[in-house]
């Protein structure tokens, strides 16, 4: 089974959200607000720089295993019609989470994370490649 990367417990969820939470701000609105406020998603040129600069492992956490699972989930859903790509970018009051962009203002969710799927398999290709040599039934 494929663990969390920082346990050895914790089964890996490879949720969508993490390559847009990195965009939660919350209290943190007067830093990375302010920072992410330069940015305009709905632009080509800003939403490349930030899916590369942000969404794309930038701590550089996960394995080449999870890479693959995170691909293999967002495969899925740009593949699913009618995915709700919008809750992505959904303030959560109740998880005091407040995205640096709502749904209300990103044009085209779906568009955004269709952009990730292409930049992700540009950007981890090695790693893609390395993980679709293995069976990932034996993670």
């Amino acid at each position: 089974m494929l663990f969390h990367p920082t346990s050895e417990h914790i089964p890996f969820d490879a949720s969508l959200y993490y390559f847009v939470g990195i965009f939660d701000i919350y209290d943190r609105e007067e830093t990375k607000g302010e920072e992410l406020a330069h940015y305009n998603p709905n632009d080509n040129a800003d939403r490349e720089n930030l899916i590369l600069k942000y969404c794309l492992d930038p701590y550089n956490k996960l394995s080449y295993r999870h890479r693959y699972k995170l691909i293999e989930s967002l495969s899925l859903a740009l593949n699913t019609e009618n995915f709700n790509f919008h809750s992505y970018f959904e303030d959560d009051p109740d998880e005091y989470s407040t995205m640096a962009w709502d749904e209300t203002e990103i044009d085209d969710p779906r568009g955004f994370f269709a952009d990730i799927y292409r930049l992700a398999n540009e950007v981890w290709k090695d790693d893609l490649q390395k993980a679709s040599l293995e069976d990932p039934s034996t993670w």
